[in-house]
């Protein structure tokens, strides 16, 4: 079916011109963790791709569950061997109890970073329970740019086990303050291994 305006054809079926996007996600790496201390993808390793050849990346993470209770993280490299981009950062977390007893949204300010090089909280207080876990994702924009600061933007569902349990959520956004390209991103908990769990790195046409 083509696409028509006005009476005009303005693409047809079939012949949509290859330099218009087209939206299409093309699976470029998984990774799963087996008592794992970190997933990374690193561009040019391991069939890795974080360059020019998309614009927007989707990092899809599923069931990623920890060997002990913790924070998940993520970080950027910018071009060294450290996992440390400088980054400013905001983050709120709507949540419900499994008891019922509270509710709510919480902005949390000690997840947000302002030119901080540490990691991104993406989930706070992970439960380890045998059916505990977290998923969600993360998108990162042009990372290979060496003009513009490299934007992202992310969500987490997951069990929060640590005095209050229940689904908790986590809505983050920020940037990575640096003109140099974006060649690695690390996932990793704030403390011991992540014990099960898969990501997924996606390039958007």
């Amino acid at each position: 079916m083509g696409l028509i305006s006005n009476g005009t054809t303005l693409l047809d079926a079939g012949a949509l011109d290859s330099g218009i996007a087209t939206g299409d996600m093309i699976l470029i790496k998984t990774l799963t963790a087996s008592s794992s201390a970190n997933l990374t993808f690193v561009h040019g390793t391991s069939s890795v791709v974080l360059d020019g050849t998309y614009k927007s990346y989707v990092f899809k993470y599923i069931d990623i569950h920890p060997a002990s209770v913790a924070q998940l993280t993520v970080n950027f490299r910018d071009g060294g061997t450290d996992y440390d981009a400088t980054k400013t950062s905001t983050a709120f977390n709507p949540y419900h109890q499994e008891d019922d007893s509270a509710a709510g949204i919480i902005y949390r300010e000690a997840w947000d970073l302002a030119q901080g090089a540490g990691d991104q909280i993406i989930a706070q207080e992970l439960g380890n329970g045998a059916d505990e876990s977290a998923s969600g994702y993360l998108h990162l924009f042009n990372p290979s740019s060496t003009t513009f600061v490299k934007h992202y933007m992310g969500l987490t569902e997951y069990y929060q086990n640590f005095g209050n349990t229940g689904p908790f959520q986590v809505y983050y956004a920020g940037y990575c303050n640096v003109t140099a390209a974006i060649d690695g991103v690390i996932f990793k908990m704030s403390s011991g291994n992540i014990d099960s769990g898969t990501i997924k790195l996606y390039g958007i046409t």
